[in-house]
C-alpha cells in the first residue's frame, strides 16, 4: 500500500510540476489530492476525525525568499473565511513538513488560528453546510519573520500575505458535512 501511495503521489507531484512554470513555487501532499476529499485522519475530532496534520512538500522558492508562511483556510465560511492553521517563519530552505508534525523546523512557530489554538486544527464544517474547500497555501516571504496576530480574521491574513509575498503555491481539498 505504501509503495502504491508513494507512486501515486509522485505522479500527482509531477503532474502539478508539469503545469507550473520552471522554478515556480510548488506545494504537494501525500495526504491531500488537489481538489480531492480530505481524509478523516486530517479532520478535527469534533467532526469525527483524528486531527493529524497532513504531510506537505514544497520547492521552487524564488530568489530573495527569507522565510515561508503556511496557512490553511476554509474558503467557504462567510463573511471572513476561517483559518485552521498558520505557521510563520519557516526556514526558506525547508522542503516540507512530516505527517503529524510535532516540532516545526528552525524558528518556525504556529500562530493561533480561528479555533484559538496555535496548532493544526483540521477541517470541521458545520453540519448541513455542504462542501467546504480548505486551501493550504505556502507563501514565500521577503523577510525572515512575519508577525500575524492570534485569531486574526482569515481574510485579512490572506490579503496581507498576498500583498507582501514574493510567490505562493496552493493545494485545495474539500470536506462535506
Amino acid at each position: 500500500m505504501g509503495m502504491i501511495r508513494t507512486a501515486a503521489s509522485a505522479v500527482s507531484a509531477m503532474a502539478a510540476l508539469a503545469g507550473s512554470p520552471a522554478g515556480a513555487l510548488t506545494l504537494t501532499s501525500l495526504d491531500i489530492r488537489p481538489n480531492g476529499p480530505i481524509a478523516a485522519a486530517q479532520i478535527y475530532p469534533r467532526c469525527g476525525g483524528q486531527n493529524i496534520s497532513p504531510q506537505l512538500s514544497w520547492g521552487g522558492a524564488p530568489a530573495g525568499t527569507k522565510s515561508l508562511v503556511l496557512t490553511m483556510i476554509d474558503l467557504d465560511v462567510k463573511p471572513a473565511l476561517w483559518s485552521h492553521w498558520i505557521v510563520v517563519d519557516l526556514p526558506a530552505n525547508a522542503a516540507g513538513l512530516a505527517l503529524g508534525v510535532q516540532t516545526l523546523p528552525g524558528k518556525a512557530k504556529a500562530v493561533a488560528g480561528n479555533f484559538g489554538d496555535a496548532a493544526y486544527d483540521g477541517p470541521c464544517p458545520p453540519a448541513g453546510t455542504g462542501v467546504h474547500r480548505y486551501q493550504l497555501t505556502l507563501w514565500a516571504m521577503p523577510t525572515a519573520t512575519t508577525v500575524i496576530a492570534p485569531d486574526a480574521r482569515a481574510d485579512a491574513v490572506a490579503a496581507r500575505l498576498e500583498h507582501s509575498a514574493l510567490a505562493r503555491a496552493s493545494l485545495t481539498g474539500w470536506v462535506k458535512r
